[in-house]
C-alpha cells in the first residue's frame, strides 16, 4: 500500500518497491522494516507514480517488467523530477538490453533475480552513503569550486554548468564527471572512474561505467552539439580532455 512520502535530507529513510511480484514486494519490503527503513510497496508502475506526484521517497528499487507503466519509462519520468534521486533496478539475467537501456536512462545500479536481500541492504547502503557526500557541508578550506576550461563544478552544491549553462546530472554522473575533470588529460581506468564514483562498492560492473558515461556525453551534447571533451581511450578507460 502506497503513501506520501516526508523528505528528510538529513537522514534519508524512506524507499519505494515497486514491482508486481508481491512475493519480491513482501521480502523485500520485510527486509528493509528489519532494517530501520521506512518502506511502501506498489504492485505497478502506474500505481507508484501516481503516488510520487505528493512526495518523493528518498530511494527506489524498481522492477522493470510491469503491466500499466513499465520500469524503464517510470524511470525516465522519475529523472524529469529529480536526477539525484538512488534508483536501484531489479531485472531478470536475460534483459541486459532493458538493463542496459535503464542506465542509461539514469538508473544507478541493478540488481539480477533471484538475488540476496543482504546484498540488496549492501547496495541500498551505498547509495544512501553516496546521496549524504551531495548534503555534507563543505570543509573548510577544501575547494567549492572546479573550472576546467569551459566546465564548472560547484563541489559544495553538485551542480555542473558548461559554458555558463546548467548541466543536470545524477549523482553517480556527477561524481565521474569530477574524477574525469579533477585530472584533465590523464587517463582514468574503469576501476578507477568505479572505486571514485561507487565508494565502498564491491557490485558495480564495468558495463555500469560505461553506460554512465555514455549518459553523462548525451546531456552535454543536447546543451553544445560539438561537445567532445570525454575521450574514450580504448583498452584503458576515459579521458576528460580540457
Amino acid at each position: 500500500m502506497g503513501y506520501s512520502f516526508t523528505m528528510d535530507t538529513r537522514d534519508p529513510t524512506s524507499i519505494a518497491v515497486v514491482d508486481d511480484e508481491s512475493n519480491i514486494c513482501e521480502t523485500v519490503g520485510f527486509a528493509l522494516r528489519r532494517e530501520g527503513f521506512k518502506v511502501a510497496t506498489f504492485g505497478d508502475g502506474q500505481q507508484a507514480w501516481e503516488n510520487f506526484q505528493d512526495q518523493l521517497p528518498d530511494l527506489v528499487i524498481l522492477d522493470i517488467l510491469m503491466p500499466r507503466l513499465d520500469g524503464l519509462e517510470l524511470c525516465r519520468r522519475l529523472r524529469g523530477l529529480s536526477e539525484s534521486l538512488p534508483i536501484i533496478f531489479l531485472t531478470s539475467k536475460d534483459e541486459e538490453f532493458d538493463r542496459v537501456l535503464g542506465l542509461e536512462l539514469g538508473a544507478d545500479d541493478y540488481l539480477c533475480k533471484p538475488f540476496s536481500t543482504r546484498e540488496l541492504i549492501a547496495r541500498v547502503r551505498v547509495l544512501f552513503r553516496r546521496l549524504a557526500l551531495i548534503r555534507r557541508p563543505t570543509p573548510a578550506g577544501e575547494e567549492e569550486l572546479m573550472s576546467v576550461g569551459a566546465l564548472e563544478l560547484d563541489l559544495r552544491r553538485y551542480t555542473v554548468r558548461w559554458e555558463n549553462r546548467p548541466i543536470q546530472l545524477t549523482v553517480t554522473e556527477f561524481l565521474l564527471l569530477q574524477s574525469l575533470a579533477r585530472h584533465p588529460g590523464h587517463v582514468k581506468t574503469r576501476r578507477q572512474l568505479m572505486e571514485e564514483a561507487y565508494p565502498n562498492d564491491a557490485y558495480v560492473s564495468e558495463r555500469t561505467i560505461d553506460s554512465h558515461i555514455k549518459r553523462l556525453r548525451r546531456k552535454f551534447v543536447l546543451a553544445d552539439e560539438g561537445f567532445d571533451a570525454i575521450d574514450t581511450v580504448y583498452g584503458l578507460g576515459y579521458r576528460y580532455r580540457a
